[in-house]
């Protein structure tokens, strides 16, 4: 088993998804302030970002910009740690 495979995902607003990962864990990646630049450039707009969608695990949108799984896996480890 991969622990870092996003198995369920939600879109929030404010640039912000919940994911839940194939180990259980669960919470939430706020990207609302990354700098959306390159194949990512789209993601700034609200209703662009709102298209993501899960392909193999993987948080994708149509026009082939991804967000790394284990990227987000360790983002919500780490939140989750830190309010612990």
């Amino acid at each position: 088993m991969i622990p870092w495979k996003v198995t369920k995902l939600k879109v929030l607003p404010g640039h912000r998804l919940q994911a839940t990962f194939a180990d259980g864990l669960s919470g939430i990646v706020d990207l609302s302030k990354d700098k959306f630049d390159g194949i990512l450039a789209a993601l700034a707009d609200d209703t662009y970002f709102a298209r993501a969608r899960l392909e193999d695990g993987v948080v994708t949108w149509p026009n082939g910009a991804e967000i790394a799984p284990d990227a987000m896996y360790d983002d919500v480890r780490a939140t989750q740690h830190a309010s612990a």
